[in-house]
């Protein structure tokens, strides 16, 4: 028999394993913001960046060809999609309502304040940065594409959410409503960019955001009690493909094929990667050293 057979206790007189807390890393949220600033520099700060945009949003006929037109509020007398058009900030009060009757209900009052702040980062962050960061004249653009756009409120408030709504939520109920909040932002990041509300760029700083600000609550929360009961493993593949048929919809304009599907690929990307931030798994507990 090996000596460390013999060394180690076996059977009743084995001392119970204990496990040290996981190493939660700010790496995610860094990253996060890192990317926020790389997108800005290249898409808003290059001739490149510009031009490539703005050719995106030249064309005479405005709003009218996006496929989603009748419910992007911009016709008159219709009513706008949540969050669109003057119904973003009564979508954004009615959000945080639900996610604060959820955290009352359930009682998860950490889950809940973690969420409600993940919230107003978010919300509060694009307002700052589209103060602080401008958009230069480097290309001789008309005075409507020069406007600060960067980044979109509009795509900030269904990214912010969805986010905070998925965490506060019962582990049962958790990957459904993520789907449906996976949706909800592509749809909504690719109708601002079908009618000319928003660039690709614009959107994607808006979940950017979201994610580091979702990725810096949940570093500070305690660890999670809840056990996780298994759910079909084609959901997020289901979700994801919702996504992608929302993001093409939504993105559509009878005018131009390309930009359409750009403004559909942006939506579906960011969405991709507000699902994949939700649902990124925290690492195990560590056994703990010493007796």
């Amino acid at each position: 028999m090996p000596q460390n057979d013999l060394l180690t206790p076996t059977g009743p007189t084995a001392p119970p394993s204990r496990t040290a807390p996981a190493a939660r890393s700010w790496l995610p949220a860094l990253l996060h913001l890192l990317a926020f600033l790389a997108l800005y520099l290249l898409a808003v700060c290059t001739p490149f960046g510009q031009r490539t945009e703005n050719a995106l949003l030249d064309g005479d006929a405005g709003a009218g060809p996006a496929w989603i037109y009748d419910l992007s509020g911009a016709a008159y007398g219709s009513t706008a999609l949540p969050p669109l058009e003057h119904s973003a900030m009564p979508t954004l009060l009615a959000g945080l309502a639900l996610i604060a009757a959820v955290t009352v209900i359930r009682r998860r009052w950490w889950q809940g304040c973690a969420a409600l702040g993940a919230v107003v980062a978010t919300i509060g962050a694009k307002e700052v940065t589209r103060a602080l960061l401008p958009r230069p004249g480097l290309v001789g653009a008309s005075d409507l594409l020069t406007e600060a756009s960067f980044p979109s409120g509009h795509a900030a408030v269904p990214a912010a959410l969805a986010l905070a709504t998925a965490l506060v939520s019962s582990p049962r109920l958790r990957p459904y409503i993520l789907t449906a909040g996976t949706l909800w932002f592509a749809v909504t990041a690719a109708a601002v960019q079908a009618t000319y509300h928003h660039r690709p760029s614009d959107v994607l700083g808006s979940v950017l955001l979201a994610c580091a600000c979702h990725a810096l609550a949940t570093r500070l929360l305690p660890p999670a009690g809840e056990p996780a009961p298994a759910h079909p493993r084609a959901l997020p593949a289901v979700a994801l493909a919702l996504a992608a048929i929302g993001a093409l919809l939504a993105g559509a304009r009878d005018d131009s094929l390309a930009q359409s599907l750009t403004f559909a690929a942006a939506g579906f990307l960011g969405a991709a990667l507000l699902h994949f931030t939700a649902t990124r798994k925290t690492p195990r507990p560590r056994p703990a050293d010493g007796p």
